[in-house]
């Protein structure tokens, strides 16, 4: 196993079980050596990427992580507009990204002789950290926010994890957690573990353009791990000449509008990221008032030359129906606001009819309470070839 972690800022390195961030205040990211790295014959999941992971033995529900499909969808491009590839990470076992992150996390603890294993989060993070551990028989802790709806709670704990409600700030919660002097692996939102699993999504876009690359990655934002995660992947590519410098594809990074602190940053040309007061929004997943790595994904997206986007709520409801009744596709709002970042690209020129550019929708739909208006209406069984024969024919009201 690896122990190795290095600061992306400072470049400074230490040992992951002995810290998990910077004396600097910035995180760490596993120091990955990638010089022989070389596109894979065969392997499963994020599994196909072993070479470059700190693990190499996966465990349980870990096996099949990963591996999601690049679906490109010509009835969401306009004209004038560039090629769109989604990335379908609702297709993961528990429903969203996260589990590429569990499945690293998890089975580097099995591998390390950890039977507990822990995470702050009160969405798609923690049902996979849930689900990842119930696979294997470890301990797990889930610490969730006071407001955290009952619905929400129910999913979580068909796992039976140890399940808890933290009073008081939860904000402070992550910090706290990762300061503990407990025998419990956190698996938190930006940790090493998880952002080693997560550049995953990367490797396998990249690896499904080869021997080129899309132009852009559009993907929603919270704490900045994902985004993260992402650009360590392109750095080590471009380390393994996989990818050229001069075709790495830009990162745009998508904000709820009513919390968007890395996009206000990104807008006031601030060098770092700080908190807001971030309003109620139906994007609950990515409403991150004071993302722990969103420095670090402003970095990224300046690398890159990509930018951050702000979607207001009634435009991520807008992307919601477009997708479902277009695309046939049932996501999260946090991953609806990518298609309403692509679509502004494209007014703005900023992405054009020769692009191809990705978006990584993180989470299904299926498992979220819809905010969708849902028009039912009764039908007796009798009646069933009238009103049925009615609707075909067209009638408004058979």
């Amino acid at each position: 196993m690896d122990t190795r972690v290095r600061c992306y800022d400072c470049g400074a390195t230490d040992d992951l079980r002995d810290r998990k961030r910077c004396n600097c205040g910035e995180p760490h990211w596993f120091d990955t050596d990638t010089r022989d790295f070389d596109w894979p014959d065969e392997g499963m999941g994020i599994w196909r990427y072993v070479d470059v992971l700190p693990v190499n033995e996966p465990v349980g529900l870990s096996r099949v992580s990963g591996n999601t499909p690049l679906h490109r969808n010509r009835g969401l491009e306009s004209a004038d507009g560039p090629r769109i590839h989604l990335k379908l990470e609702g297709l993961n076992p528990t429903g969203s990204f996260k589990d590429r992150g569990s499945a690293v996390g998890i089975s580097y603890a099995v591998a390390d002789g950890t039977t507990w294993v822990g995470t702050v989060s009160h969405g798609n993070m923690a049902l996979s950290v849930a689900a990842h551990a119930a696979s294997v028989d470890l301990e797990c802790a889930v610490l969730v926010a006071e407001e955290t709806p009952r619905e929400r709670l129910e999913l979580i704990g068909q796992h039976d994890p140890h399940l808890f409600r933290a009073i008081g700030s939860y904000g402070d919660l992550y910090e706290e957690t990762l300061n503990l002097d407990v025998d419990i692996e956190f698996v938190n939102s930006d940790t090493p573990l998880r952002v080693a699993g997560q550049k995953t999504v990367a490797y396998e876009i990249c690896e499904a353009f080869a021997p080129g690359a899309p132009d852009a990655i559009v993907l929603p934002v919270s704490s900045g791990g994902n985004a993260s995660g992402i650009w360590k992947a392109l750095r080590e590519l471009e380390t393994a000449e996989l990818l050229d410098s001069s075709a790495m594809p830009r990162l745009y990074l998508v904000q709820a509008a009513r919390c968007d602190p890395i996009a206000q940053s990104y807008r006031a040309g601030s060098a770092a990221v700080t908190a807001v007061d971030g309003e109620e929004t139906i994007a609950v997943s990515i409403a991150n008032e004071d993302p722990p790595s969103g420095t670090r994904a402003l970095t990224a997206v300046r690398e890159t030359g990509g930018a951050v986007l702000s979607i207001e709520d009634d435009e991520i409801r807008a992307a919601m129906r477009q997708l479902a009744e277009e695309a046939g596709l049932s996501v999260e709002p946090s991953s609806a606001l990518v298609l309403s970042a692509i679509e502004e690209l494209t007014r703005s020129d900023t992405l054009g009819a020769d692009d191809d550019v990705v978006g990584i929708l993180t989470g299904s739909g299926y498992k979220e309470q819809t905010t969708v208006d849902t028009a039912v209406r009764d039908l007796p069984i009798d009646d069933l070839e009238r009103v049925l024969s009615g609707l075909v024919g067209g009638e408004t009201d058979p």
